[in-house]
């Protein structure tokens, strides 16, 4: 039987990645060896970093005015790093609260500078993403935001939204899913597992005007530090570099962010269907208006129908699909590598399973 999955993350890379990466194996570029066995700081190593900054930057449309950066640490380190070069004496971070990552980010913050959660949304149990009324101030150091929550499975619609001088985004879960318009954003991050391959790196695109040195922040931890040695300070993660590359260039023969964005959609919707169309027999945990094309979670009426929902979709090869334990229910995380039919599959067996079980 042919297994779909729907992780959250670390999730499906593009078999065609998986398939080059297995050639390369023992033997890249017909050197006798593994990637992983050739210097950081030797061509081989160099020509895939590079060309990994260079994709990213042609498939995002990243101006000269920002820099590209791979590091260590996942999206976690940023919750504190950014804080730590951004936070300039007397001014305040400002965040947005949209679920618990963002939450994380705001708590991490607090303990290195002054930082104020501006608009949250939590009242709502993050199921609806907030109003966005928040104007900047002269005292802002910078305004946070998450783009999507996997989690809640929401998402915010239009970027655009979002007017600040400084504005920093948490993309780690939907970044090269839709176009972006970087020239709005002073910082954005983004852990690699979702969409741009495996754990272990994390990019970073930052203006370059932000790259100021700051001797009281550790070297490791310095954004200039880091653009100066082209992120190549330490060791980088050689592998997941390689990966990262090999995955920008699928979306690259894929079409592009403006075709994932259309794939996305499409995935997305074949699933809100089966939801929408069943009467209440399932229910969206988002609500309509702030529904991600990541992430989507929903619930059945009860632990004992959930349960059984989820040993049947694993019996017909289906998984991943169990919602994170502060929400319940199902999540399907449908990030740029699964493809429609997996989609597709999911939603027709959530119509059979409402056809064997629904009243």
């Amino acid at each position: 039987m042919k297994r779909i999955y729907f992780q959250a993350g670390p999730t499906t890379l593009p078999k065609e990645v998986m398939q080059q990466a297995k050639e390369e194996w023992d033997d890249f570029l017909g050197t006798g060896l593994n990637i992983m066995e050739h210097s950081h700081r030797g061509s081989e190593y160099e020509g895939i970093h590079n060309q990994a900054k260079t994709r990213m930057k042609r498939l995002l449309d990243i101006p000269d005015t920002h820099e590209v950066l791979f590091l260590q640490g996942g999206a976690s380190l940023q919750f504190a790093m950014i804080p730590m070069n951004l936070i300039q004496s007397g001014k305040t971070a400002k965040y947005i609260l949209t679920g618990s990552w963002s939450e994380k980010a705001y708590k991490e913050a607090q303990k290195i500078g002054s930082c104020e959660a501006v608009v949250t949304g939590k009242d709502s149990e993050y199921r609806a993403l907030p109003e966005m009324n928040y104007v900047s101030s002269e005292n802002d150091a910078y305004l946070h935001i998450t783009s999507n929550n996997t989690i809640y499975g929401t998402q915010w619609p239009d970027l655009h939204a979002f007017k600040h001088p400084n504005l920093v985004a948490d993309m780690s879960s939907d970044i090269m899913s839709r176009p972006l318009s970087i020239k709005d954003y002073g910082l954005i991050y983004a852990g690699a597992q979702k969409n741009l391959g495996p754990s272990g790196v994390t990019a970073v695109i930052i203006r370059k005007d932000l790259l100021q040195e700051n001797k009281s922040v550790p070297s490791i931890l310095s954004y200039c530090v880091h653009a100066k040695n082209n992120s190549l300070y330490n060791t980088p993660p050689v592998y997941s570099i390689y990966l990262l590359n090999l995955v920008l260039g699928w979306i690259e023969k894929s079409g592009g962010v403006v075709e994932m964005e259309k794939r996305n959609h499409n995935k997305a919707q074949v699933i809100y269907d089966a939801i929408d169309q069943s009467n209440g027999f399932y229910n969206g945990y988002a609500t309509p208006e702030s529904r991600s094309n990541m992430n989507i979670t929903f619930t059945l009426e009860s632990d004992a129908l959930e349960k059984q929902f989820i040993k049947e979709s694993e019996e017909n090869g289906i998984y991943g699909l169990k919602g994170h334990r502060s929400v319940g229910g199902f999540r399907a995380s449908i990030y740029n590598a699964v493809p429609q039919e997996s989609c597709d599959s999911l939603a027709q067996f959530m119509k059979h399973f409402q056809e064997k079980y629904g009243k």
